[in-house]
């Protein structure tokens, strides 16, 4: 089984957990099976390894949740990296020529595009799993899923299929509807758009073709910038004939806002916080290193971390993004391929961070030209590579590195050290990396 895991988002609906970098779908709100905190991507790969173990994820993302993805899901998850954000088409269509192109997979291969953050059971992909037994016995160019309406919902797009068969022609499309609307689609067996497509993969790279100029994946990807913004439903799904869709009737949520995530969180309490007795459906997720107290509330949600703090009526917190807009700061938590950070303080010429590297990574091999760095070890074990020189760094050193000087910092047991950044200009384009000599990291990432 071929899925195409489509990870965008700009982080609105979760602040301030969530932001530009760190989407919904990378908090860990929910738990394994082994009681530990995991993100919905990572709960969403694992109900897909546990249906199909031998299915192939590519996940479509943009250059800014890169690292997460490798933070969360290891550094062989297959990645589509998109240059710039395009909507659906285009990263649908660079992801498909990338399977084509780039990992050789087959014309006639069945493809299934899901959005990487419903919050699912194991049903869902057994569903996923169907569709690509129907795209192989053919019968249409698109087969949908469609998820059986729980109530009337104005959220949604809906499907109109002709039948109220498992497996219908779809007859039509419709918009978000009012209440009323809505209630006369169901009555008709309509289905809510769940944004989740099947095909063999010819179709798309030709459909591709037709709709955008390019040669190959490599062409399409330096081209992405002039490709239009557009779904793929209004580009593809809406106008294709020969498409049917199948019904999915298991457990299905939109967690796009604190209200919908609330119902599903693995605790209602997460981080240092405390209720009364007299709260009623109170959920919190502090990620400050103070702790919180709520007495007296009742359907709130209150989120903490160091983008912001919101306390919010549940019902209310889905109307939050136009505000959030309105706040423009950096983003604070950065989780990357070899750890995290912490922004802890910034001002003009000066940042300090805290940076947590996991046992066996290390940072990229770089240098900035604008700012000066040092580092100071708070706990663990590794070693440094400044300028082709290796020095052995325990709890307590400090180690500068110059602006210029190639650098990297490397975890044989995890290390907690605050880096402190100083210069006139401090950005984040201010880097440049550069291969590091094997000796230094024989065995590590």
């Amino acid at each position: 089984m071929n899925i195409i895991l489509l990870s965008g988002g700009s982080g609105k609906r979760l602040w301030p957990l969530s932001n530009d970098v760190r989407s919904k779908q990378f908090i860990k709100l929910f738990k394994d099976e082994e009681g530990n905190y995991e993100s919905m991507v990572q709960r969403v790969f694992r109900q897909i390894s546990r249906v199909d173990k031998d299915a192939k994820v590519t996940i479509a993302t943009s250059k800014s949740q890169v690292a997460a993805i490798h933070n969360q899901l290891g550094d062989s998850v297959s990645v589509c990296i998109e240059p710039m954000r395009r909507d659906t088409f285009p990263a649908i269509a660079l992801a498909a020529t990338y399977l084509h192109d780039e990992l050789n997979v087959s014309d006639d291969e069945a493809v299934v595009v899901c959005p990487v953050d419903p919050y699912v059971d194991d049903s869902y992909y057994e569903a996923v799993a169907g569709l690509e037994i129907l795209v192989k016995n053919g019968g249409s160019n698109l087969t949908l899923m469609g998820i059986e309406p729980t109530y009337p919902s104005e959220k949604y797009g809906y499907i109109i299929p002709e039948t109220k068969n498992q497996v219908s022609i779809v007859k039509e499309f419709k918009e978000k509807p009012d209440s009323e609307t809505a209630k006369e689609y169901l009555k008709r067996g309509a289905l809510w758009n769940a944004g989740v497509f099947a095909f063999k993969l010819e179709y798309l790279v030709k459909k591709a073709h037709e709709m955008l100029d390019f040669k190959d994946y490599k062409d399409l990807y330096a081209k992405y910038a002039s490709c239009p913004k557009i779904s793929f439903d209004y580009a593809v799904v809406e106008k294709e004939p020969s498409i049917r869709v199948t019904r999915y009737s298991g457990e299905w949520k939109d967690v796009g806002t604190w209200n919908t995530m609330s119902e599903v969180m693995a605790n209602p309490i997460k981080g240092n916080a405390i209720v009364d007795e007299t709260c009623e459906n109170v959920n919190i997720v502090n990620e400050l290193d103070i702790p919180i107290l709520v007495m007296g509330e009742k359907n709130m949600v209150v989120a903490a971390s160091g983008d912001g703090i919101l306390v919010a009526d549940k019902e209310r917190s889905g109307y939050m993004k136009p505000y959030v807009e309105k706040i423009a700061t950096e983003a604070k938590y950065i989780e990357k391929s070899w750890g995290s950070y912490h922004v802890l303080d910034a001002g003009e010429g000066y940042r300090l961070l805290k940076v947590k590297l996991t046992a066996g990574r290390r940072t990229s091999y770089h240098c900035h030209e604008l700012r000066d760095e040092s580092i100071t070890i708070l706990s663990g074990n590794g070693k440094t590579v400044i300028d082709g020189m290796e020095q052995i760094v325990r709890p307590g050193d400090i180690v500068t590195m110059a602006a210029g000087c190639k650098h990297t910092l490397i975890a044989e047991t995890e290390i907690i050290a605050l880096e402190t950044q100083v210069g006139e200009e401090i950005t984040f384009d201010d880097k440049k990396k550069f291969p590091l000599d094997s000796r230094f990291v024989e065995g590590r990432i």
